[in-house]
């Protein structure tokens, strides 16, 4: 089972897809249930710590604005965790929003970066689309080690 790092990390339905053809999904609802179950979280509508500031520093500069780096504390690790990653583009925002610009740019340069194997798909708009959005999806899963349908 290959870890697979989603974008948009909010999409259940691409955190599905992962799921039912065999690997593991790293996206935001891993990496917000590890701070949320975590102990030391007083007040769960922040869900911080003070140390998620600090966290964050190593994948984005002081100057850059604490939302990003309180951000890139969650995606960061899962990214260095990923085996491979699906990127999707012009994503519909019922799809999965991720809610901040900067932080899109840095995780898929990121991304992009780390040498892992990346299928990157356009939002499909018609069903048609949608029928081989999932096929190249599944073909992409079932080359990856340790992968296939479960």
């Amino acid at each position: 089972m290959a870890k697979v790092f989603i974008y948009p990390a909010t999409s259940l339905i691409l955190s599905d897809l992962v799921a039912r053809f065999g690997h593991k999904p790293l996206g935001a609802a891993l990496g917000i249930r590890e701070r949320i179950q975590t102990g030391g979280v007083d007040s769960p509508p922040l869900q911080i710590t003070p140390e998620e500031p600090k966290r964050g520093l190593k994948y984005a500069a002081v100057e850059v604005p604490s939302g990003v780096r309180g951000r890139m504390a969650i995606y960061g690790p899962l990214i260095e965790e990923a085996e491979a990653a699906i990127i999707v583009t012009e994503a519909d925002l019922a799809f999965g929003c991720m809610g901040c610009a900067r932080t899109d740019e840095l995780i898929l340069f990121s991304l992009r970066q780390s040498g892992i194997p990346i299928l990157e798909l356009e939002y499909p708009t018609n069903e048609e689309e949608g029928i081989r959005f999932v096929a190249a999806v599944k073909k992409f899963l079932a080359g990856l080690p340790d992968g296939g349908e479960a």
